[in-house]
C-alpha cells in the first residue's frame, strides 16, 4: 500500500517552522490523573493547537502532555466530524498507526527479561518449521533483534499492488499472519540481514508471530494482560475490528490507496476498512491523554525491567531524518530539549506523533484526523509543547 513512508512524513515535519497478570508484567501503576481544569498550562497548549490548527487547517487534532509528576495536560482543537460539525474532545479515540510498534516491542522486552526471547537468536528457532519459512527472503539469517530495529531485509507486504488490491476489493477481510507473509514469499530481499536499514511492517508481523508461539496465546490477550491492565491504559484499545468505541472521524482524501472515499467513518460510524490488516504494524487506537503517558511509563522503564531500557534505546541509522536513529520499536533525536524518544504512526486518515524528553521527564503526543494533506510540523510542535510543559503549571 502505498501509504506515505515514516521518511518522507519524518523529513516534511522537520523541515517545516513551528511559526507555519503476567510473570514479570509492567508496573502497576496508578490510575491516570487527566487535568481538565482550564489551569495555564492547559490554556498555553490550546493557544498552541489553535494556532497549528489555523496555519495547517486540519480538521481537528488533540495534544497531550505527561508531566513529571504524573499528571496528564490534555487539550483539543477542531472538529471530530466536518460533516456533522461535531467537536473533537480530549475522550475521542484516533488509529494510532505505527506507534503500535512501542506496544509490542514492549511485550518483546518483557520476554526477554523472563529468558524466553534473545535478541540475537536466529527467528528460526521458533518458525524454522512452518512449511513457508524457507521462502521468506533472509530467512535463516534473521536475528530477532533485526525484525526490531528493520534490518531484516524483510520489505513491507501492503506495498505490494497485489495486497493493496485484496484492500480495496475486499475492506472488510481479517488477514491471517501468513496471508501477509505470503506477498514475500519466494521474492529477494534488497540487502542482507543485517546489512541495511528500510522500515517494514512485516518485521513486526514476524516479531508478533514469535510472541505467540512463546506464550501460546494471541499477542492481544497478551497486550492486555501484560501492558494495558497493569498500567490502566483504559482508553487503548485494539484496532481489531472496524467497529471501534469512541473513534473520531478521519479524512484520508478521495485518492487515498485504499480507494474510493474521504472520510474514513461510514454514517454508521465504522470504518470503511477493516484496520485489523495492520495487527501489530500499528493495530492500536487510543486518546492521546493516553498516548501520552503511554509514553512517559514506557521511556522510564516501567512497562518492562528498566534495566532493558539502554538495550531498547541502542539504535541504528535510519532513513527517517537528520541523525534519527532506530532502536527496538523506538525512533531516538536530538531536539534542542536534548534527545527524544518516541514513533510516528500512520494510518489513513489519522496522523501521529508520540515523544519522550528525558532531559524533563516530560512526554507529548498529537493525534490529527487528517492525511490529506499530511499535517507537517509535528515533531517540532511536540518539542514546542514540551518546553511549554516545561515551563508551565
Amino acid at each position: 500500500m502505498r501509504f506515505p513512508t515514516l521518511a518522507t512524513i519524518t523529513a516534511v515535519a522537520v523541515g517545516v517552522s513551528l511559526a507555519a497478570c503476567a510473570p514479570r508484567a509492567a508496573t502497576t501503576a496508578a490510575a491516570p490523573a487527566l487535568d481538565v481544569r482550564d489551569t495555564a498550562l492547559a490554556r498555553a497548549l490550546r493557544t498552541k493547537l489553535d494556532s497549528l490548527r489555523g496555519v495547517l487547517h486540519f480538521p481537528g487534532a488533540t495534544l497531550a502532555v505527561a508531566l513529571p509528576d504524573g499528571r496528564v495536560v490534555a487539550v483539543a482543537s477542531g472538529l471530530a466530524d466536518t460533516a456533522r460539525g461535531i467537536p473533537l474532545r480530549t475522550t475521542d479515540r484516533l488509529l494510532s498507526g505505527s506507534v503500535g510498534k512501542t506496544y509490542v516491542s514492549a511485550v518483546a522486552m518483557q520476554l526477554v527479561h523472563e529468558g524466553t526471547l534473545d535478541l540475537e537468536a536466529p527467528i528460526s528457532r521458533w518458525l524454522g518449521t512452518a512449511p513457508w519459512f524457507a521462502r521468506l527472503p533472509n530467512a535463516r539469517a534473521i536475528t530477532v533483534r533485526q525484525l526490531m530495529n528493520h534490518t531484516s531485509g524483510l520489505v513491507r507486504y501492503e506495498f505490494d499492488p497485489r495486497a493493496t488490491a485484496v484492500l480495496r476489493e475486499q475492506p472488510m477481510k481479517a488477514w491471517t499472519p501468513e496471508e501477509r507473509l505470503s506477498y514475500l514469499l519466494d521474492t529477494s530481499a534488497p540487502f542482507a540481514a543485517g546489512q541495511g536499514w528500510d522500515y517494514s511492517d512485516t518485521n513486526y508481523i514476524v516479531l508478533a508471530m514469535i510472541l505467540e508461539r512463546i506464550t501460546g496465546r494471541p499477542y492481544y490477550d497478551e497486550l492486555r494482560r501484560r501492558i494495558l491492565e497493569p498500567l490502566r491504559l483504559t482508553n487503548t484499545i485494539p484496532s481489531d475490528r472496524p467497529d471501534l468505541p469512541g473513534l473520531a472521524n478521519g479524512y484520508a482524501g478521495p485518492k487515498n490507496d485504499l480507494g474510493g472515499y474521504d472520510a474514513s467513518l461510514d454514517a454508521s460510524g465504522r470504518l470503511r476498512v477493516n484496520p485489523q490488516f495492520e495487527w501489530t504494524g500499528g493495530g492500536i487506537a487510543s486518546t492521546t491523554a493516553d498516548l501520552a503517558r503511554w509514553g512517559k511509563l514506557l521511556y522510564e522503564g516501567k512497562a518492562f525491567d528498566a534495566s532493558l531500557l539502554p538495550r531498547m534505546l541502542d539504535g541504528v541509522p535510519s532513513k527517517l531524518g537528520r541523525d534519527v536513529k532506530y532502536g527496538l520499536g523506538v525512533m531516538t533525536r536530538p531536539t534542542a530539549l536534548g534527545p527524544a524518544w518516541g514513533h510516528s504512526g500512520f494510518f489513513p486518515g489519522y496522523a501521529t506523533e508520540l515523544l519522550y524528553f528525558p532531559d524533563l521527564k516530560v512526554a507529548a503526543a498529537i493525534q490529527v484526523n487528517v492525511t490529506a494533506p499530511y499535517p507537517r510540523g509535528l515533531v517540532p510542535f511536540l518539542v514546542e509543547a514540551a518546553r511549554t510543559a516545561g515551563g508551565t503549571r
